[in-house]
């Protein structure tokens, strides 16, 4: 096979080992290593190219941003584990008692702060799942309604800060995380608004879909105790991620420290409960665990995978490609995220950000377009796609643990309304990139949106 073929034939080599079902990860790897050999036996490159593997393995190890994904994941994990997150449910939906749908804005509260800090869409909605779910139906929420908030609440993993998927964006894509967690803020304001718009409206047309619950024993005997820890159940894991974000996002704390923080300040709250106990200490170590390592080595798959594919100049084919896209950036931007979208059916996000987003990324970068905007664009894209009936993975994760006596038809319509709203919020950031932007640090000279430009004219690039 001549060197110009190598690079297509890794592609679809790829996509045959994925079909099949053999683990990402290490297929990745499998395919990185035989292209390699057959690159260095070819002529495309010498046998020293591939050493710059070692470097790049060096490099994901000293990673700051990286070094805070399983910190964040285990102060997630604490509070699911040790209750805490099920506390705030319960003393959110007191709060919200007397109003026809208040158990669903609670869940949406609770979906904000918890499902960024698990991080893995996965994780949230199942997690959700089991806390909310079952206090809804008993509550005699609508199935439908019931199942979509859950599902809509535990996508926000996607693009809330301090969410790891924008970690792992910002490292793809070369971006500073700052930048993103403040672009992505406003953005995911106004989602969980628009979620919170939708079952207000909706139950304020059809209460009997959400009604009231009254906890009737609670208000006979409530004093100023318990309503004192009704507030700091509700407000002390609230107040642990905004302050975790905010260390972040004015530079007080880098993301390791302000994880390292978050943990501390999470395994203090559940001393100060009394739920730390060995049992749901280790359930929360072995999962952080499980799922970090996972991120691992897929990280070390996909980057051996780049290395080649770009030693095998399988990037300029990519560019190649992009160069017939008409309208310009906003073309590209436009075949990127339709592309992503597409992928999201059959990958799951970190596939996708390994895989993919290393092959954009130096294009996006060429052609001027702002990659902070993409980055919070490509998040909310993912989030709808995770969402859309029949094929999204968040629809799959919640039929998991939903009651036999819920429908799948009833999942997928519940899930409608708010997938609408995602690609209206996408609709919107297309059309107003200020919504992301105005919060953003003032890029360099070149690196402004335009997005009235030509079709891209792409230089020959350098291999990096």
């Amino acid at each position: 096979m001549t060197a110009e073929l190598l690079a297509p034939a890794m592609l679809c080599a790829l996509v045959a080992v994925l079909l099949v079902g053999f683990p990402v990860a290490f297929s990745l790897a499998a395919v990185a290593g035989v292209f390699g050999a057959l690159g260095v036996s070819s002529g495309a490159f010498p046998p020293t190219f591939l050493t710059a593997m070692y470097f790049r393995v060096l490099g994901m190890f000293n990673n700051e941003n990286l070094l805070a994904i399983p910190l964040l994941v285990l102060m997630g994990l604490i509070l699911e584990r040790t209750g805490i997150a099920e506390d705030m449910l319960l003393a959110l939906n007191r709060l919200f008692r007397r109003l026809p749908g208040g158990l669903a804005y609670a869940v949406v509260i609770v979906g904000t702060v918890l499902s960024p800090i698990v991080g893995f869409v996965s994780a949230s909605v199942i997690a959700l799942g089991l806390i909310a779910l079952p206090v809804m139906i008993r509550a005699g929420y609508d199935s439908r309604l019931a199942t979509g908030v859950v599902a809509a609440s535990g996508t926000l993993a996607q693009v809330v800060p301090p969410s790891l998927v924008l970690i792992v964006l910002a490292e793809q894509l070369e971006v500073s995380l700052i930048d993103i967690y403040r672009g992505a803020l406003l953005p995911s304001v106004a989602l969980v608004a628009l979620y919170m718009l939708y079952i207000f409206a909706l139950t304020t047309w059809k209460p009997l879909l959400a009604p009231p619950v009254l906890d009737s024993g609670w208000i006979g005997k409530a004093d100023w105790r318990s309503r004192l820890r009704l507030f700091l159940d509700g407000a002390l894991p609230i107040g642990l991620v905004v302050c975790v974000l905010a260390s972040v996002a004015f530079g007080i704390a880098t993301p390791s420290e302000a994880g390292a923080i978050g943990v501390t300040a999470a395994l203090t709250l559940a001393w100060a409960k009394r739920r730390l106990k060995l049992a749901g200490m280790k359930q929360a170590l072995v999962a952080a665990g499980v799922l970090c390592s996972g991120v691992v080595f897929l990280l070390i798959g996909a980057s051996f995978f780049t290395l080649v594919f770009r030693g095998l100049n399988g990037h300029l084919m990519i560019e190649a490609l992009f160069q017939h896209i008409p309208a310009g950036q906003i073309g590209f931007v436009l075949a990127v995220n339709a592309a992503v979208f597409g992928l999201a059916f059959f990958l799951d996000f970190f596939e996708i950000a390994f895989i993919v987003l290393p092959l954009i990324a130096p294009i996006a970068h060429t052609a001027g377009v702002d990659v902070v905007w993409l980055a919070v664009l490509l998040a909310i894209n993912l989030q709808t796609s995770f969402m859309h009936p029949p094929f999204g993975i968040a629809l799959y994760n919640l039929r998991s643990v939903t009651p036999a006596s819920i429908k799948t038809l009833s999942i997928y319509w519940g899930a409608v309304p708010f997938v609408l709203i995602q690609a209206l919020t996408v609709v919107l950031l297309i059309l107003f990139p200020a919504l992301v932007l105005r919060n953003v640090t003032p890029p360099p000279s070149g690196r402004e949106l335009q997005i009235d430009l030509p079709p891209l004219m792409l230089p020959d690039p350098v291999l990096r």
